[in-house]
Formats: C-alpha cells, sequence, structure tokens
C-alpha cells in the first residue's frame, strides 16, 4: 500500500502524509513539480520528527513516476471530487497506490486516464470537497482495514 500526492501545493499537506505513512508503514510518493520548496524546513513543523520514519521517493515528473519500480505492482486509484466509485464501496488490495491530485486544480486528464479506478469519498452536497490530508488518512484506513493492513 502507498499514498501517492500529485503536484501538491500546501507544504502542512505533505508533512500531514509523512506522519500518517510513517505511523502506519505505508510508503509516500510525492510527484513534483511542488508549488513550494520540498525541503525540511517547508516540512517540519507538520511533519515533527517523523521524516526518517517514513519511506518518502520524490519524483521529479508525472513520467517518472508511471516508471518507478513501486508502479510495476498493484493498482493506482485516484481520488477525485469526480471519482465514479465511493471508497467505502471499493475492494482494496494490498499493493494499491492512493493518489491524491493537488488541492487547489485537482489532477489532470492524464493523471485520470492512468488511474484504475477514480473514487470519490461522498460529501455533502453543499460542500466543495475536503482537506487532503484528512481525507488521504480517511482512504487509507478504510483500505488498511479491508486489507488487513494495520500494524500490530
Amino acid at each position: 500500500m502507498r499514498i501517492a500526492l500529485f503536484q501538491p501545493g500546501i507544504p502542512q499537506n505533505v508533512g500531514a502524509a509523512i506522519r500518517l505513512t510513517a505511523c502506519f508503514g505505508v510508503g509516500l510518493d510525492v510527484i513534483e513539480p511542488c508549488s513550494f520548496p520540498l525541503n525540511d524546513k517547508s516540512l517540519k513543523r507538520a511533519a515533527l520528527d517523523y521524516g526518517p520514519l517514513t519511506h518518502l521517493t520524490r519524483h521529479d515528473s508525472w513520467e517518472t513516476f508511471l516508471k518507478a519500480p513501486a508502479r510495476a505492482e498493484g493498482r493506482l486509484l485516484l481520488f477525485t471530487t469526480k471519482g465514479a466509485t465511493p471508497f467505502h464501496r471499493f475492494s482494496f488490495e494490498s499493493g494499491d497506490t492512493l493518489l491524491f491530485g493537488n488541492e487547489s486544480r485537482g489532477a489532470p486528464e492524464e493523471v485520470h486516464a492512468a488511474a484504475q479506478g477514480r473514487l470519490v469519498i461522498p460529501i455533502r452536497p453543499e460542500t466543495r470537497s475536503m482537506n487532503l490530508a484528512t481525507t488521504a488518512a480517511m482512504a487509507l484506513g478504510e483500505a488498511l482495514r479491508q486489507t488487513g493492513g494495520f500494524p500490530g
């Protein structure tokens, strides 16, 4: 199981994803370019000292990410407000990569086209979207529950 962030725009969300993936022992892929310098200073507050506990892989482009060895296993599942399948009705597998688009722009068409699944977290119709880190935590929690992947 992995989490991938496509061109993230908010350092605190990446920091929260570092903490999330460190706590559950899953890989984290950051697909650049980011809207901020991806360095220790920009992530330190949200990630605390969890950085060394995570398996963070930086990819300089979408194409590089798609060619990465970790992409050879499992499905690429895009979480999007345009998703067709509610995430809690989807059957996750242990090799899946849970992909999240940019906080303000989402994911472009080529990212949608590459995904083997487009999932949505249902929210009230009068709301627009949820925070990226919150969405990633909900998605990972459900995926780990289904696959028996929680630590311990």
